[in-house]
């Protein structure tokens, strides 16, 4: 039996979306219920510079979550990686036309954008004449900011809380256990 992929051309909550793949159909279905919404989080163990990134990536009634691990890592690397990860996820899935809503707890990360002219003038180069960490993940994330609609919200740390879903202290657990399982 083959597969067959059809094209069709709908326009949704004043959205066009041209030529999606049935394929894709249930996440533009996913869409009209709601906005993209993404959760994401590092870790790294400082003495064995083992790290983990995690994301929660929320499509209307759907949930899809993305991690990964790495070696010789920091904290804000693995913050950064999660981010450029979930942002992946969204191209890859042809979903660039949503405003993409990300929560990170991450200082680092929730600042850069408000740093990109600077950077770009000094060649991402300290003041002490260094190449500025991460300056090769800063540069790719500074350029999916270009190319997408993002707004990074910063929120509190590892908030317990009541009766709802928590998305920030699920990828944050998830990337303690990946952090944990890795050492």
């Amino acid at each position: 039996m083959k597969a067959y992929f059809y094209s069709l051309y709908c326009v949704i909550s004043k959205q066009k979306y041209k030529y999606i793949a049935l394929s894709n159909l249930n996440l533009v279905i996913d869409l009209i219920k709601n906005k993209i919404e993404i959760y994401t989080d590092g870790s790294c163990n400082t003495k064995t510079k083992n790290g983990a990134w995690a994301a929660i990536i929320l499509l209307g009634d759907r949930q899809e979550t993305i991690s990964g691990k790495a070696t010789n890592t920091t904290n804000n690397r693995m913050e950064l990686t999660a981010v450029i990860k979930s942002l992946e996820y969204v191209v890859h899935n042809k979903l660039t036309d949503e405003t993409i809503q990300i929560y990170t707890d991450s200082q680092y990360v929730e600042k850069i954008p408000q740093r990109v002219n600077n950077l770009e003038l000094t060649n991402y180069i300290t003041k002490k004449g260094r190449e500025l960490p991460n300056a090769e993940l800063v540069k790719y994330f500074t350029s999916l900011l270009k190319e997408l609609k993002v707004n990074l919200i910063k929120v509190k740390a590892h908030q317990k809380s009541g009766n709802t879903a928590n998305y920030n202290r699920e990828a944050d657990m998830l990337c303690r256990n990946l952090v944990r399982n890795s050492s």
